[in-house]
């Protein structure tokens, strides 16, 4: 069985609870601009923003990937946008396992706040499309590293 790191070290084990993701089946460009919003927020309050995300009442800002990318209502930060529903879902169970490993070491629930949280590509999946003339076209599926640390303050 394969032993992961995190690429984050230098943490107090008394004041942190880590939780990790690997080989999520979504997009790694919805999951690199969740992450930048996420990092920094207390806990509620990423859930939150990641339930509203959800139901499709906040978008998320793109900063980095936003060509052809539509404009969104109620983003400050950025023009353009967008509702990544099926990323966000896997990153709320990532950050709910990092609850649950946070509750386990006895920390204030409370007064956790978001440190660390990565996304990175992963392992591609290959595939390939048949087309016409004995022809085939590559149709490959990147798969994306989660990892997350909470802090209590």
């Amino acid at each position: 069985m394969p032993e992961f790191g995190y690429s984050i070290i230098g943490l107090d084990p008394d004041k942190t609870a880590k939780a990790s993701g690997r080989e999520i089946r979504i997009s790694p460009k919805a999951a690199r601009e969740i992450c930048n919003e996420l990092r920094g927020l207390r806990l509620e309050a990423a859930k939150t923003y990641l339930d509203n995300v959800i139901a499709m009442r906040k978008a998320v800002p793109y900063r980095r990937h936003d060509k052809k990318v539509g404009h969104r209502r109620g983003l400050h930060k950025a023009d353009s946008g967008r509702y990544p529903v099926k990323a966000s879902k896997e990153i709320l169970r990532v950050l709910a396992n990092a609850e649950n490993n946070a509750d386990y070491k006895g920390l204030d629930l409370d007064r956790l706040r978001i440190t660390h949280i990565s996304a990175f590509p992963g392992r591609q999946l290959k595939r390939f499309i048949e087309r016409a003339h004995g022809r085939s076209t590559a149709f490959n599926e990147q798969l994306v590293h989660i990892e997350i640390v909470l802090t209590e303050e």
